[in-house]
Order: C-alpha cells, then structure tokens, then sequence
C-alpha cells in the first residue's frame, strides 16, 4: 500500500505528463507543486514507484512517465470529477437544445463531446424496443414454394422465399392459421419461442410442412436493426503525437467498421456510472496503447440504454474527459426525452 506522500507524488507525475507530454523529473516536481521535501526525497519515491510498477524509466532522460498501471490508481483513487463550470454546462445545453431530430442530436453530440476532450467521441444511436409480430401470411409460389411474410407490430414487413414439401392451398392456409395462433401478436423474442414449442407439438406430416417456414420466422425475428455510430473528432488523431503512431491506423480501421468501436461501448450500456479502460485493459489487442472512457444515456422508448464516450491516447485528462462524458450523457436522455416529435 502506498502512502500518502507517494500517491500525492504519483498524480503529479500524472498531471505534469498529460500536461507536457515530456518525461517527468524530481526536481520539476518540486518546483511546480512546491513540495515541501527536497528532490532527493522525491527522487526515491519515484523509484519506489517504479518498482511497484506505477511509474517507467525512459531511456532518454531521467524522468519519469506514468504506467497503465499508475494510470488506473490515479482514475480510482486520486481523479476528482471535477464538475463543469456554469458556463460550460449552458453551452452544451444550448448546442444540443438546437437539434432537430434523433439524427442531428446524435451528430452534435459527437461533435461537441470530441470539442470538449479533444479526443475521438462514439456515440451510439439508440436502439428501439424491438417490434413484435402482427401477423404472419403465406404465398404459394409453386407447389414447392413459399413467400413468407412476417409483418411486425410497426408495420414493418420481413419476408422470405422458402423451399418446402408439396401443399395444395388448404394446405398452405391451415400452416397459416398454425402459425398465427401460436404467435401473433406476440414480441418477437416470444414469438420466435412459441413458434418452436408449436412446432415440437405438431403432428409429424405438419412438422415436415412447418420447419422451414418457422426457420425463416425465427431468423427474420432475430435478425435486429443495424447498430449505428456517430463518430466526431477524428482530426484530433493529429495531436496524439509520434509516441501514439501505432494506435491511430487501428483507431481508423476502427472507425471504418464500427463493430469494434460498438465492443468497447458494450461495457458502458450496463454500468451506472462512467467507464475507464486504461491501455491493456481495453479489450481489443490493436487499441492497447489507448484508453476509453465511456458512460450510457438512456432514450424514450428505448430498449436498453446506448453508450457514448471517448477514444484517445493513455496519456488523457481523465478528471476532464470522465466529466464531460457524464455531463454529455446526461444532457443527450435530458434532449431525447424533452424533444417530443422532433428529438425523436
């Protein structure tokens, strides 16, 4: 356990490194916090830090730059959220207040998060609760041949071209009646399970007759709309600076597919508060040089909560960024929910 002194050391380090992006040395320390020790003293609680791991030696100077390891004590024991200035707090309301639509909302949320931390921000689109299923109808193609349609509680239609035993047309419209009874009107997750129970309970002749269709019903239930992104501040990559090279053609690639960037929001979805992944911590092998800081909002009418935050460097102000993505979180419900047709 450190004490008092060495942690007080070792968020200083931190601090001056975010601030210089240069290696941090004793007598720099002292001059710029006024300690009241002498740098020798400092010297040897740097060293102690080192060898716990908190703190690196670089080859280039006698400094000392903070670890992932020092980082993730600095965020849990010695960050303060420190809350965002009156000004700072009607300005994010006022830009995100001028929005017209779920569309622009999520874009200037983008755009004013990256502003804010100078980071790359992800903002995740809500997702709405999935539709259930209204009615399910059949189209005989061919003596063979199905269309099958599945149309949801929104109105929104699914449909499947489907290969299946010889049926005359009472044929098709009893498999039609089996099918609505035992799941229109219900979510689709239901649907999709009452669609399988009816199944197993059907004479053998109509199981025949009955699986491909509810194979095609079940995959159209599953399948859900695709997750998007609003990505700003991509031109701040130019200030991660030559140390960080290695994570920005990732961090592009990542952007371009989007799954990755949906990955490391995952986490925040579920947590109540703000997310820190710190370098190896982030679960993706290319981005471990960098850190994510995330939190949820959540949306009228949304099935679970949608996640925002930042990408960028381990060498981040995380009191800061950890600020402006909570107050930014909380500002996005705040819009969505008071929007009324036009927020949504």
């Amino acid at each position: 356990m450190l004490d008092d002194r060495k942690l007080g050391v070792l968020g200083a380090v931190v601090v001056d490194y975010v601030q210089s992006r240069e290696p941090v040395g004793s007598r720099a320390l002292v001059e710029r916090h006024h300690l009241d020790v002498s740098p020798a003293t400092i010297r040897n609680d740097m060293a102690a830090l080192e060898e716990e791991g908190y703190l690196a030696h670089t080859h280039t100077s006698s400094g000392r730059v903070p670890t992932d390891k020092g980082y993730r004590l600095f965020v849990d024991k010695l960050a303060t959220v420190k809350p965002l200035s009156v000004a700072e707090r009607r300005a994010i309301g006022a830009f995100l207040d001028g929005a017209v639509g779920v569309e622009d909302v999520m874009m200037r949320t983008a755009r004013l998060l990256a502003h804010l931390t100078h980071q790359v921000a992800i903002v995740q689109f809500p997702s709405p609760t999935p539709a259930g299923l209204r009615h399910v109808e059949l189209v005989r193609l061919s003596a063979a041949r199905l269309l099958v349609i599945a149309i949801r509680s929104t109105g929104d239609v699914d449909q499947r071209v489907v290969e299946c035993p010889m049926m005359t047309d009472d044929e098709v419209d009893e498999l039609r009646d089996v099918l609505n009874g035992a799941a229109a009107g219900l979510t689709a997750a239901l649907a999709s399970t009452q669609l399988r129970t009816s199944l197993s309970g059907q004479p053998h002749h109509m199981q025949r007759r009955l699986s491909p269709v509810v194979d095609a019903l079940c995959e159209m239930l599953g399948a859900s709309t695709s997750e998007r992104l609003a990505v700003g501040g991509v031109p701040n990559l130019a200030r991660f600076g030559a140390e960080y090279n290695s994570i920005i053609e990732p961090l592009l690639e990542a952007i371009e597919e989007q799954v990755v960037l949906l990955r490391l929001l995952g986490e925040a979805a579920g947590d109540s508060g703000v997310v820190v992944r710190i370098g190896s911590e982030v679960p993706h092998e290319a981005l471990r040089e960098a850190s994510v800081v995330a939190s949820h909002y959540a949306a009228p009418d949304a099935a679970i909560p949608a996640g925002l935050g930042v990408v960028g460097p381990t060498r981040m102000d995380y009191p800061s960024t950890m600020a402006a993505v909570r107050a930014v979180a909380s500002y996005v419900g705040r819009c969505l929910g008071a929007g009324g047709d036009d927020a949504r």
